[in-house]
């Protein structure tokens, strides 16, 4: 890759990103496309947030990815929210069009993405999410705007993220056609009917994550029929016990990684207006 006077800059912000796999990804689309420009990862805490991106305009930055834990404050500092950012209420792509800042949120639409990649409409589905923090929420708003019929979060009452929940049912509800509910995860009878009731069951949480991979939120593993579609967001490790549980019950699988990777190729699109090379992308990273 050539650095000069023209080249763009795109970047990550966030805390920690030292592991962060998007600057071997994008450097290498944009050096395998042609593509004059460069990304970096930047460390930002939470509280330097305004700061960070004070900055990053004033050095004309093309756009920017952010990552935990800088989400929330980002979305107070862009000049424009796409419709899936505002309900949200949060950003982790935000693209610098001529002095503007456009927040946008994919991570969402990497999962419808990857669901569509394998075969499996969201629209018109019956959703169950376990979890009620960002990528759940992510999740349900952009099952919701592209068209699912039925949306149950389900989420522990004593967690800090329960009001959360009530409030991403309640936006939902309240502007789109999708109905929405919030269950308690203490509930396992209501949560059992729930399932039972739905074609997609989500792992939101981080619950079977290294290195707590040997448990899942599923112990009636009888919930796990054959015509079910089970999605976790995990990538680490790439089959959870509950993808485990789904594979031996004869459940269709998504796996984290996917998610991962689509949400990234739909920040490169917004970032350049072309598609990302996904198979040479999935083949460098399982290399």
């Amino acid at each position: 890759m050539k650095i000069d006077a023209r080249t763009g800059l795109y970047c990550l912000i966030g805390s920690p990103v030292s592991h962060s796999g998007s600057p071997a990804m994008y450097n290498y689309c944009f050096d395998r496309m042609g593509i004059n420009a460069a990304y970096l990862a930047f460390d930002v805490k939470k509280e330097d947030t305004a700061a960070a991106i004070a900055a990053l305009r004033l050095l004309h930055v093309r756009g920017f990815n952010i990552t935990m834990p800088c989400k929330t404050e980002t979305a107070k500092c862009c000049d424009e929210l796409s419709p899936a950012a505002e309900l949200i209420g949060a950003v982790n792509t935000a693209v610098n069009e001529d002095g503007r800042l456009i927040g946008h949120n994919t991570d969402g639409y990497g999962w419808v993405r990857s669901c569509r990649e394998s075969g499996i409409e969201v629209t018109g589905s019956r959703i169950t999410i376990l979890g009620a923090g960002g990528a759940a929420t992510a999740i349900a708003v952009t099952a919701a705007l592209e068209g699912a019929a039925e949306i149950s979060i389900a989420a522990r009452e004593s967690g800090h993220s329960y009001a959360n929940a009530q409030e991403t049912v309640k936006k939902i509800s309240d502007r789109t056609n999708c109905r929405a509910e919030l269950i308690p995860m203490e509930d396992e009878e209501q949560l059992a009917l729930s399932i039972r009731r739905s074609g997609i069951l989500v792992n939101a949480t981080n619950v079977g994550m290294k290195p707590n991979d040997g448990v899942s939120l599923i112990k009636d593993t009888s919930l796990l029929r054959r015509d079910l579609v089970v999605s976790d967001i995990i990538y680490n490790p790439e089959k959870t016990k509950l993808l485990q549980d789904a594979e031996e019950a004869g459940c269709r699988c998504l796996y984290g990684r996917d998610m991962l990777l689509w949400q990234g190729a739909e920040a490169f699109r917004l970032y350049t207006g072309l598609e990302m090379p996904v198979e040479e992308v999935k083949k460098q990273q399982e290399g």
